[in-house]
Protein backbone atom coordinates (compact mmCIF):
# COMPACT_ATOMS: atom_id res chain seq x y z
CA UNK A 1 0.00 0.00 0.00
CA UNK A 2 1.36 3.79 -1.03
CA UNK A 3 1.87 5.51 1.70
CA UNK A 4 0.63 9.05 1.64
CA UNK A 5 2.51 12.30 0.93
CA UNK A 6 3.48 14.01 4.36
CA UNK A 7 2.96 17.38 4.11
CA UNK A 8 6.41 19.93 3.94
CA UNK A 9 7.17 22.48 6.59
CA UNK A 10 10.04 24.53 5.56
CA UNK A 11 11.42 26.44 8.92
CA UNK A 12 13.92 29.24 8.85
CA UNK A 13 15.62 30.95 11.26
CA UNK A 14 19.62 32.00 11.42
CA UNK A 15 19.84 30.10 15.17
CA UNK A 16 20.69 26.58 14.49
CA UNK A 17 19.37 25.55 17.92
CA UNK A 18 16.17 26.96 16.71
CA UNK A 19 16.30 24.76 13.79
CA UNK A 20 17.40 21.83 15.45
CA UNK A 21 14.40 22.02 18.07
CA UNK A 22 11.55 23.04 15.73
CA UNK A 23 12.84 19.88 13.31
CA UNK A 24 12.55 17.78 15.96
CA UNK A 25 9.17 18.90 17.11
CA UNK A 26 7.44 18.64 13.78
CA UNK A 27 9.64 15.72 11.82
CA UNK A 28 7.37 12.77 13.69
CA UNK A 29 4.05 14.81 11.74
CA UNK A 30 5.25 16.55 8.51
CA UNK A 31 8.44 16.71 6.46
CA UNK A 32 10.64 19.64 7.39
CA UNK A 33 12.76 21.61 5.56
CA UNK A 34 15.18 24.16 7.17
CA UNK A 35 16.72 27.00 5.66
CA UNK A 36 19.53 29.06 7.48
CA UNK A 37 18.41 32.51 6.06
CA UNK A 38 16.03 33.99 4.06
CA UNK A 39 18.06 34.08 1.10
CA UNK A 40 18.43 30.38 1.33
CA UNK A 41 14.87 30.23 1.81
CA UNK A 42 14.10 32.08 -1.66
CA UNK A 43 16.59 30.10 -3.42
CA UNK A 44 14.95 26.70 -1.74
CA UNK A 45 11.60 27.47 -2.78
CA UNK A 46 12.42 27.53 -6.36
CA UNK A 47 12.27 23.51 -6.54
CA UNK A 48 10.17 23.40 -3.56
CA UNK A 49 6.97 24.61 -2.36
CA UNK A 50 6.05 24.04 1.16
CA UNK A 51 2.18 23.48 2.67
CA UNK A 52 3.66 26.29 5.64
CA UNK A 53 6.45 28.36 6.12
CA UNK A 54 7.69 29.56 9.66
CA UNK A 55 10.18 32.54 9.48
CA UNK A 56 11.93 34.17 11.60
CA UNK A 57 11.81 38.20 11.84
CA UNK A 58 15.12 39.02 13.45
CA UNK A 59 17.72 37.45 10.52
CA UNK A 60 20.92 39.05 8.91
CA UNK A 61 20.93 40.30 5.52
CA UNK A 62 17.37 39.86 5.05
CA UNK A 63 14.82 39.80 8.22
CA UNK A 64 11.63 38.51 8.21
CA UNK A 65 9.54 41.38 6.73
CA UNK A 66 11.37 42.00 3.58
CA UNK A 67 11.58 37.93 2.86
CA UNK A 68 7.59 38.25 3.42
CA UNK A 69 6.79 41.26 1.20
CA UNK A 70 8.82 39.13 -1.95
CA UNK A 71 6.89 35.88 -1.00
CA UNK A 72 3.53 38.08 -1.13
CA UNK A 73 4.61 39.66 -4.48
CA UNK A 74 4.97 36.90 -5.98
CA UNK A 75 2.40 34.65 -7.87
CA UNK A 76 4.07 30.98 -7.05
CA UNK A 77 4.28 31.59 -3.77
CA UNK A 78 2.09 34.40 -2.60
CA UNK A 79 -0.60 31.53 -1.42
CA UNK A 80 1.55 29.71 1.28
CA UNK A 81 0.81 30.92 4.29
CA UNK A 82 3.38 32.72 6.69
CA UNK A 83 3.55 32.24 10.25
CA UNK A 84 7.02 34.67 12.32
CA UNK A 85 8.76 33.28 14.55
CA UNK A 86 9.93 35.76 17.01
CA UNK A 87 11.52 36.73 20.17
CA UNK A 88 10.46 40.39 19.60
CA UNK A 89 7.50 41.53 22.07
CA UNK A 90 6.63 44.68 20.46
CA UNK A 91 3.17 45.36 19.54
CA UNK A 92 3.68 47.51 16.09
CA UNK A 93 6.24 44.77 14.80
CA UNK A 94 3.06 42.10 15.71
CA UNK A 95 0.70 44.34 13.52
CA UNK A 96 3.11 45.17 10.91
CA UNK A 97 3.86 41.24 10.46
CA UNK A 98 -0.12 40.53 10.26
CA UNK A 99 0.13 44.14 7.67
CA UNK A 100 2.45 41.96 5.39
CA UNK A 101 0.56 39.04 5.10
CA UNK A 102 1.79 36.77 7.86
CA UNK A 103 -1.59 34.84 9.69
CA UNK A 104 0.20 34.15 12.99
CA UNK A 105 3.07 35.02 14.89
CA UNK A 106 4.75 32.42 17.67
CA UNK A 107 7.28 33.86 20.24
CA UNK A 108 10.61 32.20 20.71
CA UNK A 109 11.71 30.23 22.63
CA UNK A 110 8.85 28.29 21.22
CA UNK A 111 7.45 24.99 23.52
CA UNK A 112 7.25 21.92 20.73
CA UNK A 113 3.61 21.33 21.91
CA UNK A 114 2.85 24.27 21.12
CA UNK A 115 4.35 24.62 17.71
CA UNK A 116 2.81 21.35 16.95
CA UNK A 117 -0.27 22.89 18.09
CA UNK A 118 -0.15 25.68 16.31
CA UNK A 119 0.89 24.28 12.80
CA UNK A 120 -1.50 21.61 12.83
CA UNK A 121 -4.06 24.46 13.43
CA UNK A 122 -2.79 26.73 10.56
CA UNK A 123 -2.66 23.38 8.05
CA UNK A 124 -6.22 22.56 9.21
CA UNK A 125 -7.57 26.41 8.18
CA UNK A 126 -5.64 26.62 4.77
CA UNK A 127 -6.96 22.66 3.77
CA UNK A 128 -10.54 23.99 4.64
CA UNK A 129 -10.23 27.18 2.61
CA UNK A 130 -8.87 24.99 -0.16
CA UNK A 131 -12.01 22.94 0.27
CA UNK A 132 -14.18 25.77 0.28
CA UNK A 133 -12.30 27.02 -2.83
CA UNK A 134 -12.71 24.58 -4.65
CA UNK A 135 -16.71 23.78 -3.62
CA UNK A 136 -17.27 27.90 -4.44
CA UNK A 137 -15.32 26.32 -7.77
CA UNK A 138 -17.86 23.04 -8.49
CA UNK A 139 -20.67 25.46 -7.27
CA UNK A 140 -19.90 28.24 -9.98
CA UNK A 141 -19.60 25.12 -12.68
CA UNK A 142 -22.92 23.91 -11.46
CA UNK A 143 -24.70 27.48 -11.65
CA UNK A 144 -23.03 28.23 -14.75
CA UNK A 145 -23.65 24.80 -16.45
CA UNK A 146 -27.34 24.81 -15.09
CA UNK A 147 -28.00 28.62 -16.14
CA UNK A 148 -26.46 27.48 -20.08
CA UNK A 149 -29.03 24.82 -19.80
CA UNK A 150 -32.08 26.96 -19.27
CA UNK A 151 -31.33 29.50 -21.83
CA UNK A 152 -30.92 27.29 -24.11
CA UNK A 153 -34.25 26.10 -23.32
CA UNK A 154 -35.43 29.99 -23.15
CA UNK A 155 -34.12 30.07 -26.40
CA UNK A 156 -35.91 27.05 -27.84
CA UNK A 157 -39.15 28.62 -26.34
CA UNK A 158 -38.94 31.93 -27.85
CA UNK A 159 -37.65 30.67 -31.21
CA UNK A 160 -40.44 28.62 -31.33
CA UNK A 161 -43.15 31.56 -30.53
CA UNK A 162 -41.08 33.45 -33.37
CA UNK A 163 -41.63 31.15 -35.77
CA UNK A 164 -45.46 30.48 -34.80
CA UNK A 165 -45.58 34.57 -34.84
CA UNK A 166 -43.92 34.38 -38.48
CA UNK A 167 -45.62 31.76 -39.95
CA UNK A 168 -49.12 33.38 -39.86
CA UNK A 169 -47.52 34.87 -42.60
CA UNK A 170 -46.45 32.37 -44.48
CA UNK A 171 -43.03 32.82 -43.91
CA UNK A 172 -42.57 29.79 -42.22
CA UNK A 173 -40.07 31.49 -39.36
CA UNK A 174 -36.94 31.23 -41.94
CA UNK A 175 -37.21 35.43 -42.06
CA UNK A 176 -36.30 35.18 -38.17
CA UNK A 177 -33.49 32.43 -39.10
CA UNK A 178 -32.34 34.94 -41.74
CA UNK A 179 -32.04 38.11 -40.36
CA UNK A 180 -30.63 37.04 -37.24
CA UNK A 181 -27.85 36.01 -39.80
CA UNK A 182 -28.14 39.20 -41.79
CA UNK A 183 -27.76 41.70 -38.15
CA UNK A 184 -24.64 39.00 -37.39
CA UNK A 185 -22.87 40.30 -40.46
CA UNK A 186 -23.31 43.91 -39.73
CA UNK A 187 -22.51 43.78 -36.26
CA UNK A 188 -19.63 42.24 -36.85
CA UNK A 189 -18.49 44.53 -39.46
CA UNK A 190 -19.24 47.65 -37.63
CA UNK A 191 -17.46 46.53 -34.69
CA UNK A 192 -14.12 45.47 -36.90
CA UNK A 193 -14.17 48.31 -38.73
CA UNK A 194 -14.39 50.74 -35.48
CA UNK A 195 -17.64 52.10 -36.40
CA UNK A 196 -19.69 53.89 -33.53
CA UNK A 197 -17.02 51.86 -30.98
CA UNK A 198 -18.20 54.33 -27.53
CA UNK A 199 -21.44 52.08 -28.23
CA UNK A 200 -20.44 49.23 -29.97
CA UNK A 201 -17.77 48.62 -27.50
CA UNK A 202 -20.59 47.27 -24.90
CA UNK A 203 -22.36 44.92 -27.24
CA UNK A 204 -23.03 41.48 -26.28
CA UNK A 205 -23.03 40.07 -30.09
CA UNK A 206 -24.98 36.59 -29.27
CA UNK A 207 -27.49 38.46 -26.97
CA UNK A 208 -28.06 41.02 -29.90
CA UNK A 209 -28.70 38.26 -32.05
CA UNK A 210 -31.13 36.26 -29.84
CA UNK A 211 -32.94 39.27 -29.17
CA UNK A 212 -33.58 39.92 -32.72
CA UNK A 213 -36.09 37.56 -32.38
CA UNK A 214 -38.56 39.52 -31.13
CA UNK A 215 -38.27 42.32 -33.77
CA UNK A 216 -41.41 41.41 -35.26
CA UNK A 217 -43.46 39.73 -32.62
CA UNK A 218 -46.42 42.51 -32.71
CA UNK A 219 -47.49 40.82 -35.68
CA UNK A 220 -49.16 38.12 -33.63
CA UNK A 221 -51.88 40.89 -32.95
CA UNK A 222 -52.69 41.55 -36.83
CA UNK A 223 -55.67 39.92 -38.16
CA UNK A 224 -55.01 37.65 -40.49
CA UNK A 225 -56.97 39.40 -43.69
CA UNK A 226 -54.09 41.76 -43.15
CA UNK A 227 -51.27 39.66 -42.30
CA UNK A 228 -51.97 36.56 -45.38
CA UNK A 229 -53.86 39.58 -48.34
CA UNK A 230 -52.12 38.38 -51.31
CA UNK A 231 -52.31 42.21 -52.62
CA UNK A 232 -51.72 45.62 -51.92
CA UNK A 233 -52.99 46.63 -48.58
CA UNK A 234 -55.54 49.55 -48.26
CA UNK A 235 -54.41 52.52 -46.33
CA UNK A 236 -56.63 51.19 -43.55
CA UNK A 237 -55.17 47.70 -43.45
CA UNK A 238 -51.56 49.68 -43.77
CA UNK A 239 -52.06 51.41 -40.62
CA UNK A 240 -53.23 48.22 -39.44
CA UNK A 241 -50.32 46.50 -40.07
CA UNK A 242 -48.19 49.53 -38.24
CA UNK A 243 -49.20 49.27 -35.43
CA UNK A 244 -47.49 45.72 -35.05
CA UNK A 245 -44.64 47.95 -33.44
CA UNK A 246 -46.17 49.12 -31.00
CA UNK A 247 -48.10 45.87 -30.27
CA UNK A 248 -44.24 44.19 -30.48
CA UNK A 249 -43.13 47.52 -27.99
CA UNK A 250 -46.09 47.04 -25.62
CA UNK A 251 -45.23 43.06 -25.52
CA UNK A 252 -41.95 43.07 -24.50
CA UNK A 253 -42.45 46.36 -21.96
CA UNK A 254 -44.67 43.47 -20.02
CA UNK A 255 -41.84 41.43 -20.11
CA UNK A 256 -39.84 44.17 -18.47
CA UNK A 257 -39.14 43.91 -14.40
CA UNK A 258 -38.80 47.45 -13.12
CA UNK A 259 -36.53 46.41 -10.54
CA UNK A 260 -34.35 44.40 -12.57
CA UNK A 261 -31.81 44.97 -15.73
CA UNK A 262 -32.20 43.13 -18.49
CA UNK A 263 -30.00 43.90 -21.73
CA UNK A 264 -31.61 41.60 -23.48
CA UNK A 265 -35.22 43.08 -22.84
CA UNK A 266 -33.78 46.18 -23.90
CA UNK A 267 -32.25 44.71 -27.22
CA UNK A 268 -35.47 43.42 -28.46
CA UNK A 269 -37.52 46.77 -27.61
CA UNK A 270 -35.29 48.43 -29.95
CA UNK A 271 -34.90 46.02 -32.32
CA UNK A 272 -38.92 46.19 -32.34
CA UNK A 273 -39.38 49.75 -32.39
CA UNK A 274 -37.11 51.34 -34.86
CA UNK A 275 -36.45 48.80 -37.40
CA UNK A 276 -39.19 50.72 -39.65
CA UNK A 277 -38.40 53.94 -39.47
CA UNK A 278 -36.77 55.56 -42.45
CA UNK A 279 -33.35 57.64 -42.72
CA UNK A 280 -35.01 60.30 -44.16
CA UNK A 281 -37.77 60.74 -41.37
CA UNK A 282 -40.47 58.98 -43.66
CA UNK A 283 -40.78 55.72 -41.79
CA UNK A 284 -42.81 54.63 -38.46
CA UNK A 285 -44.23 54.74 -36.01
CA UNK A 286 -42.14 57.82 -34.81
CA UNK A 287 -41.07 59.53 -38.12
CA UNK A 288 -37.82 59.77 -36.67
CA UNK A 289 -35.11 60.62 -38.72
CA UNK A 290 -31.10 60.30 -38.98
CA UNK A 291 -29.21 58.95 -36.10
CA UNK A 292 -32.23 59.95 -33.77
CA UNK A 293 -32.58 56.71 -35.08
CA UNK A 294 -30.86 54.30 -32.85
CA UNK A 295 -27.86 52.83 -34.32
CA UNK A 296 -29.43 49.01 -33.84
CA UNK A 297 -32.65 49.81 -35.48
CA UNK A 298 -31.23 51.25 -38.47
CA UNK A 299 -28.98 48.00 -39.08
CA UNK A 300 -32.12 45.56 -38.87
CA UNK A 301 -34.12 47.83 -40.52
CA UNK A 302 -30.98 46.87 -43.41
CA UNK A 303 -31.31 43.04 -42.36
CA UNK A 304 -35.05 42.78 -42.21
CA UNK A 305 -35.37 44.63 -45.87
CA UNK A 306 -32.93 42.74 -47.42
CA UNK A 307 -34.55 39.26 -46.14
CA UNK A 308 -38.06 40.76 -47.45
CA UNK A 309 -37.05 41.63 -50.76
CA UNK A 310 -34.94 37.97 -51.25
CA UNK A 311 -38.20 35.72 -49.43
CA UNK A 312 -40.90 34.84 -51.52
CA UNK A 313 -44.59 36.40 -50.09
CA UNK A 314 -47.96 35.88 -50.22
CA UNK A 315 -48.28 39.05 -52.07
CA UNK A 316 -44.82 39.48 -54.06
CA UNK A 317 -42.08 36.66 -55.66
CA UNK A 318 -38.73 36.75 -54.28
CA UNK A 319 -35.93 38.80 -55.84
CA UNK A 320 -32.69 37.80 -56.42
CA UNK A 321 -30.00 39.02 -54.31
CA UNK A 322 -28.37 41.11 -56.76
CA UNK A 323 -31.76 43.08 -57.05
CA UNK A 324 -32.28 43.49 -53.33
CA UNK A 325 -28.65 45.01 -53.23
CA UNK A 326 -29.22 47.47 -56.03
CA UNK A 327 -32.88 48.46 -54.11
CA UNK A 328 -30.72 48.70 -50.75
CA UNK A 329 -28.29 50.77 -52.58
CA UNK A 330 -30.90 53.55 -54.31
CA UNK A 331 -32.05 53.44 -50.66
CA UNK A 332 -29.15 54.90 -49.22
CA UNK A 333 -29.72 58.18 -47.63
CA UNK A 334 -33.69 57.66 -47.75
CA UNK A 335 -34.66 54.82 -46.29
CA UNK A 336 -31.63 53.87 -45.28
CA UNK A 337 -28.23 54.79 -43.10
CA UNK A 338 -26.04 56.16 -46.37
CA UNK A 339 -23.14 54.43 -43.66
CA UNK A 340 -24.56 51.37 -43.34
CA UNK A 341 -25.75 50.93 -47.24
CA UNK A 342 -21.56 51.70 -47.65
CA UNK A 343 -21.03 48.93 -44.89
CA UNK A 344 -24.23 46.74 -46.67
CA UNK A 345 -22.25 47.06 -50.04
CA UNK A 346 -18.69 45.68 -48.49
CA UNK A 347 -20.42 42.50 -46.86
CA UNK A 348 -23.46 41.88 -48.84
CA UNK A 349 -21.54 38.95 -49.86
CA UNK A 350 -21.13 37.35 -46.81
CA UNK A 351 -25.29 38.05 -47.01
CA UNK A 352 -25.51 35.82 -50.09
CA UNK A 353 -23.71 32.97 -48.38
CA UNK A 354 -24.90 32.94 -45.00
Amino acid sequence: MTAQPRTLIMLVDDNRTNLLVGKTALSEDYSVLTAPSALKMLDMLRWSKPELILLDVDMPEMNGFEAITILKAAPETREIPVVFLTALNANDDELRGLQLGAVDYITKPFAPPLLRKRVALHLLLENQKRELQNYNDNLQSMVEAKTKTILKLQNKILTAMTEMVEGRDGTTGQHIANTQRYLRCLLSAVIERGIAASEASGWDVELLVQSSQLHDVGKIAVSDSVLKKPGKLTPAEFDEMKQHVNFGVGFIERLEDDEGDSRFLYYAKTFAAYHHEKWNGTGYPHGLAGENIPLLGRMMAVADVYDALTSERPYKNAFTSDEAIRIIVEGKGAHFDPMLVDLFEQVSESFIKA
